[in-house]
């Protein structure tokens, strides 16, 4: 497993580890991968060393470039894989990343599966995810693919040629970000008026606009816990991919591009924080006073 140091990468090898799977792990920090050893995973220095002998690679790393830079090369994992292994592509990294995957993984010759996760950091550790996956319309491939996935989430979705997995987790991180964006500024305009921002919470209770994840955004907003889930930084590079395919079919998503702006204006300071932490930008004054 290649990205075994991350918030969603060390969950995920521990619960392949869980499942009895043994884990060769690489991290591009070494130290952060290093508790898994205490666990029973296998730390290595070079992806190319972690894939030896591997059966299934698993990337679970911050962006595209990372993914390429892991796989690629004389030290890339690819350099060491046998034509027989599977390579589940499981980050965000947007469709060209995805493309020039397929394109690596064809040169190399092994089976390629796109597959990204649905779920933070707490779905990710309890092995609740919801998979995305896509690649060859084939039994065995699926087969194959099938104790990782239930390993790591309650529900696969196989939705398409490899390509389908990353656009469908556009969409999904769209609606996502929008449910943010809205929670924080639904919660700084009940403090603008005047109002107890639990009180939202309370009108909407048990009704359709009742939201689970708008719930724990709205809390972590009002305790003032802003600890990452989702880190605010990566929030606005999936928000950037979002954007580059919103454009390329030519698709004009004003409140997506509000967002985007939004999300990297935040991230300059508070990239390290929780996606909510954007409502530390919309309302500075708030977050000051509840400090006190």
């Amino acid at each position: 497993m290649l990205g075994a140091g991350g918030t969603m990468g060390s969950a995920i090898a521990r619960n392949l580890m869980r499942a009895g799977m043994g884990v060769r792990a690489w991290d591009r920090t070494r130290e952060k991968a290093e508790p898994l050893a205490d666990e029973g995973a296998e730390i290595f220095d070079s992806p190319a060393e972690a894939a030896q002998s591997a059966s299934l690679l698993l990337t679970m790393l911050s962006d595209g470039d990372a993914v390429l830079s892991a796989m690629d090369g004389e030290r890339g994992a690819l350099a060491a894989t046998s034509e027989s292994a599977l390579w589940l592509q499981m980050s965000t990294i947007g469709e060209a990343a995805t493309a020039r995957c397929a394109e690596l993984a064809t040169q190399h010759e092994i089976v390629f599966v796109d597959a990204p996760v649905l779920g933070t950091r707490q779905p990710a550790e309890e092995g609740k995810l919801v998979v995305m996956a896509s690649g060859p319309d084939d039994e065995d491939v699926r087969e194959r693919c099938r104790p990782v996935f239930d390993a790591l989430g309650h529900k696969t979705l196989w939705v398409g040629p490899a390509g389908a997995g990353t656009r469908l987790k556009l969409v999904t991180n769209a609606w996502l970000l929008a449910v943010v964006e809205g929670c924080a500024e639904s919660v700084a305009l009940a403090e603008g008026l005047d109002l107890d921002p639990g009180l939202l919470l309370e009108a909407v209770a048990g009704g359709p606009l009742d939201l689970p994840y708008m719930r724990i955004k709205a809390k972590a907003i009002l305790t003032g816990n802003f600890e990452p889930s989702f880190r605010l930084a990566l929030a606005a590079k999936d928000a950037s991919l979002i954007e580059d395919a919103a454009q390329a079919r030519d698709l004009q998503l004003p409140l997506l591009a509000t967002v985007h702006e939004r999300l990297q204006e935040s991230a300059r300071e508070h990239g390290d924080e929780d996606v909510i932490a954007v409502y530390r930008t919309i309302a500075p004054d708030a977050v000051r006073a509840r400090s006190r």
